[in-house]
């Protein structure tokens, strides 16, 4: 038998569409090394994908991808309605929407994600700068925090396991 896991089709896209708009694992691994390193100073990268592969697992976590790229790719496009199409084309700062499906990757390794999740989204280190530059032409109100919730999950599951908790 193969160490190799299947995946489902929801995953597949999921993954694929993260890295069509420019995200790696890599670029996660980053982030969870940024949150983590203070209080895991031996910390690898390689333990940083590994908890992120387990939060890319989670089926909460694909819909969450598929359905903020998905907007994020409409509004690049023009395809809503306004005045949606403003909002989100624009990022504006009085929608929370995007946030609050971030909170839905968030919620799946506790209360401590929450912290972690408001603190790089303040701080918006690594790929959260690029994905923030709204002078690109790029549309990425869901995907900027998605990514950081994905970010701040992998290290709430990492702070877990380091405490026998998972």
């Amino acid at each position: 038998m193969s160490g190799e896991r299947k995946m489902t089709k929801l995953e597949e896209t999921a993954r694929r569409l993260l890295n069509e708009r420019g995200v790696t694992i890599e670029d996660i691994a980053e982030l969870v090394m940024y949150l983590q390193k203070k209080y895991h100073p031996d910390l690898t990268t390689e333990e940083c994908i590994i908890n992120i592969e387990g939060v890319l697992r989670k089926r909460e976590v694909q819909n969450a991808i598929l359905t903020g790229i998905q907007l994020d790719m409409l509004a690049e496009q023009g395809k809503l309605d306004e005045p949606l199409q403003t909002i989100i084309g624009t990022d504006e700062s009085l929608y929370g929407v995007d946030e609050i499906l971030a909170f839905s990757i968030v919620n799946v390794y506790g209360s401590i994600g929450f912290t972690n999740y408001g603190y790089i989204d303040k701080q918006k280190p690594g790929i959260l700068e690029h994905l923030n530059d709204h002078s690109t032409g790029e549309v990425n109100t869901f995907l900027d925090d998605i990514v950081g919730a994905i970010a701040a999950a992998a290290s709430s599951r990492l702070a877990h396991s380091a405490k026998g908790e998972e």
